[in-house]
This record gives C-alpha cells, sequence and structure tokens, in this order.
C-alpha cells in the first residue's frame, strides 16, 4: 500500500487531499504464507503462486520449462522480518488518518470476503459515471 511511511503521507499531502483512506487489516500469518508462496520466472517476470496461481509443473515455468526461483525478499524469515518493519513503519501513517477521521479499516483473509465491504463505501464516496444517453 501507499504511503507507507510518514514521510511519503507527509509529500502525498502536498499534491493532493484525501478524503478516504483504507487500511486492510490481514493476519500476520496469512500476509506471510501468501508471500512466501510466490516464485517468479526470472528472464519474463512472470509470477505464480503456490497456493492460487500455481504453474502446470511444480516449480517451472509455464510457457519456457525453465526453473522459477523465490526471491530473498519472498522467503518466510524475510518476509516476516519485512512485515514487522512495515507494522512498525505504517503505524504513525495509521494514526494520521485516523485522527483526521478519513481512515477506513476493513479485517479478513480473503478479498472475495472483504472487497464488498471497500466496494461499499467507495461506492457511497465517488459519485456514479452516467454515459452521453444519461445526462
Amino acid at each position: 500500500g501507499f504511503p507507507r511511511t510518514l514521510g511519503q503521507a507527509e509529500a502525498l499531502d502536498r499534491i493532493c487531499e484525501l478524503d478516504v483512506v483504507i487500511s486492510l487489516n490481514i493476519p500476520f500469518e496469512t500476509l506471510k504464507d501468501r508471500l512466501s508462496a510466490r516464485w517468479v520466472h526470472p528472464a519474463s517476470g512472470r509470477v505464480y503462486n503456490m497456493d492460487f496461481n500455481p504453474p502446470q509443473v511444480h516449480g517451472v515455468d509455464d510457457l519456457t520449462g525453465e526453473p522459477l526461483v523465490q526471491s530473498e525478499d519472498d522467503k518466510p524469515e524475510a518476509v516476516a522480518a519485512r512485515l514487522r518493519k512495515y507494522k512498525d513503519a505504517a503505524k504513525p501513517v495509521i494514526e494520521l488518518y485516523k485522527s483526521r477521521g478519513i481512515l477506513h479499516s476493513f479485517s479478513g483473509t480473503e478479498t472475495n470476503k472483504i472487497w464488498p465491504y471497500v466496494y461499499t463505501l467507495l461506492s457511497s464516496k465517488i459519485p456514479p459515471i452516467l454515459s452521453d444517453e444519461e445526462n
């Protein structure tokens, strides 16, 4: 997400005024498992996820048959460290938007269960786009 740090939030303030900020609260273990399941075909940048977008043959790119690799950043230990660092950096950002009354938090583990609530919020904030025929 963005902004991730207070410095980024302050820079964003200089170029636009936010009226809605969304925070997705997803359990640490869920995030760690999802990020750790990511594998990449280095030559093309194709990304696979062993849980919800696996290659046809485990460990092998679907198009070239070349081996997939896992970035050092995607290994479970590195993911856990990244998530802890993110949580510490993001806390003041969350507090800033909470104090402004524009933070909306959603919790869960599955996109299809969180999305309807996010969609309802955004639909209430953004006017519908009318076609020329409707104007």
